[in-house]
């Protein structure tokens, strides 16, 4: 019962004790502080000890330089290794199996259960999603698809969900159109309560009358919009059956957004492929992975759990999270170097657009509230080792640090000494040079951003014919809003999140329009 109650905890008034819910509430208002901290402490600084300052900036542009230099080399690394799995057979390596990891007799025992929630997207984007699904390599007898609808939004969607149960219907295993009531009592709004409805409904009504293991089931949480490879499911069974622990181990596909990358305005697709690379990249230092977005698991690890999604904003990094605990701390994510690809963020009008994107980037960005969730439950449950909780807290708490203060510190500190140092400052060789370094060391540091922009050129669908050829020249000239872009886009959005999470204005959860001009 212990394990139960603190796993369901998605903010401090979901406590009941009076000491755990001042606690709770403490670890929620300590991003926001640790953030201001450290942007106040450099402003601080800067009037106080201006060389001081001065020397601490060059160290840490020079340091981020190194970091470019190192997120380069794994990217790289990444989307070499991404190309090779797209290119290899994966129906024929299955074929070569013969040791499991789980008691099954032949691979093709593993079923599949996809779970698409669907909010009030284009019958189009919906079409292409099961359709990628319908085309793939994998054994169509195997996958179990839930089409999960919302019932407050059944007079736009209804139309769509009747459709689509008319052309897939046959398609597949099992077809199903679920619909999310939406007057249950505790339940917050989004994706996470609506996918959690469509697979307790599966398991109720396919899974468990036919009798199949929940061993043998992978579960994939999709985006309504996520577009397979033909052999992503084969690929994915193929880790399953190989991974060390496979029911305790989720897997974590690359995230491309290039479904409608040339509709997309220049600031769309920056951040589109901006979060594409940070997530090939992360293939590469899989100790740092967490589940994010359309991913897949095994569904007994979701069973195990208690189907709690039901209250959570950030519910694709948030349920590895709690089977990181209630495993003990006996949980990872397996990076399965294998693209899906979605949409790009893009809206009717580009002012729009603009707004949508700063909304998305703070529903990433309030993955902050794993934050207190992480710190609490890393309390409460002593049988996950010290180092574990450590290495892993620490990498929590870093990123959104970083998240919310990096791109201010690089863009906008170097010249706070300049202006706040006063007179006797301004005299000084320090204050000469600072920015003549930052500069050079950032002009140098573009190495990271040309490498970004040779391979978004790579990842780049073949043109659509009604566009011209003079489209290329402006995607280059695009990437060199990136800097600008970081902060208005990246920094303002993380730290709005965090404030909200401080003043305990939590957030719901923001749907991202679909639109395909």
């Amino acid at each position: 019962m212990e394990k139960e109650y603190y796993l369901s905890v998605s903010k401090a008034g979901d406590l009941k004790n009076p000491k755990e819910r001042f606690l709770f509430r403490l670890f929620e208002i300590m991003p926001a502080v640790l953030s201001f901290f450290v942007l106040s402490l450099a402003v601080a600084c800067s009037y106080y000890f201006p060389i001081i300052m001065s020397l601490f900036i060059i160290c840490f542009v020079v340091f981020w330089f190194f970091r470019t230099i190192y997120f380069a080399y794994y990217l790289t690394s990444g989307y070499k290794k991404m190309e090779r799995y797209k290119s290899i057979n994966w129906i024929e390596k299955l074929g070569e199996l013969s040791n499991f990891k789980i008691n099954i007799k032949s691979w093709n025992e593993i079923y599949h259960l996809i779970v698409l929630p669907m909010y009030k997207e284009p019958e189009e984007i919906v079409r292409e999603t099961i359709k990628s699904i319908k085309f793939c390599d994998y054994p169509k007898d195997k996958l179990i698809v839930v089409l999960a609808c919302e019932e407050r939004a059944r007079k736009e969607t209804e139309s769509t969900a009747e459709k689509m149960q008319k052309e897939f219907g046959n398609a597949f295993f099992k077809f199903m159109v679920t619909w999310h009531p939406d007057d249950i009592i505790g339940e917050l709004a989004g994706k996470g309560s609506n996918e959690t409805w469509g697979a307790k409904k599966a398991k109720e009504e396919v899974t468990d009358k036919l009798n199949i293991p929940i061993e043998n089931i992978i579960f994939s949480s999709f985006d309504v919009d996520t577009c397979i490879y033909p052999g992503y499911f084969s690929c994915l069974t193929h880790k399953y059956l190989i991974v060390e622990k496979p029911t305790r181990t989720s897997f974590q596909p690359v995230p491309l957004y290039i479904n409608n990358v040339w509709q997309a305005p220049a600031v769309s697709r920056i951040f589109s492929f901006s979060s594409t690379f940070w997530h090939t990249m992360n293939q590469e230092r899989p100790e740092k992975l967490v589940t994010f977005s359309s991913h897949s698991m095994s569904f007994k690890a979701l069973v195990d759990v208690g189907f709690k999604q039901t209250n959570i904003v950030p519910d694709d990094s948030h349920i590895f999270w709690q089977c990181f605990f209630e495993y003990d701390g006996d949980y990872r994510v397996e990076p399965l170097y294998y693209p899906l690809s979605m949409d790009a963020n893009v809206a009717e009008t580009f002012l729009k657009t603009m707004l949508n994107i700063y909304k998305q980037q703070r529903r990433w960005a309030y993955g902050v509230s794993d934050i207190p969730y992480f710190l609490f439950g890393a309390i409460k449950n002593k049988k996950v080792p010290f180092k574990k909780k450590f290495f892993m807290g620490f990498e929590l708490i870093e990123g959104h640090l970083s998240w919310a203060t990096v791109s201010i510190f690089i863009f906008a500190m170097g010249w706070l000494p300049l202006i706040l140092g006063g007179d006797a400052f301004s005299h000084t060789l320090v204050s000469y040079n600072l920015p003549k370094i930052i500069g050079r060391v950032m002009t140098i540091s573009m190495i990271g951003l040309l490498t970004s922009v040779y391979l978004s050129f790579l990842l780049l669908p073949p043109k659509p014919l009604q566009y011209a050829k003079s489209k290329y020249v402006f995607f280059f000239l695009g990437w060199f809003l990136f800097p600008l872009c970081t902060v208005f886009f990246t920094s303002f959005p993380a730290m709005d999140a965090q404030i909200r999470l401080m003043l305990g204005k939590y957030m719901g959860f923001w749907v991202t329009e679909k639109v395909r001009k």
